[in-house]
């Protein structure tokens, strides 16, 4: 299994307002698309204003058909410019579960 992990950092103050477009908007379009969310975080110590979710996939080919539809979905285009102006900087890690987590990570996300 993979893991991305995705950091936003957002301008000042400018969570609640992201947080509200991604509840009303993002949120329902990536469940449509994206297999399993792992968690979504906001920093409280370290890096202030930094957005953080993470999403696991069974391979990088899952993946990319995932993020594919994704792209193309019109519900995702009208909201992506909703939170672009809001975002100064990103970077997306993909990274590889350890062996002995990867039963342990599926069972997470089975329940």
């Amino acid at each position: 299994m993979y893991v991305e992990e995705r950091m936003y950092q957002l301008e000042v103050g400018k969570a609640p307002e992201y947080f509200r477009h991604y509840e009303e908007h993002g949120m329902a379009v990536q469940a449509r698309h994206l297999p399993h969310m792992v968690g979504y975080y906001v920093t409280e110590v370290g890096m202030q204003n930094l957005i953080v979710h993470m999403w696991a996939y069974e391979d990088l080919n899952q993946r990319d058909r995932c993020r594919a539809a994704l792209g193309a979905d019109p519900d995702w285009q009208s909201y992506v410019p909703k939170i672009r102006p809001l975002i100064i900087t990103q970077e997306t890690r993909i990274m590889k579960c350890a062996p002995f987590f990867v039963a342990r990570l599926k069972k997470m996300l089975a329940a």
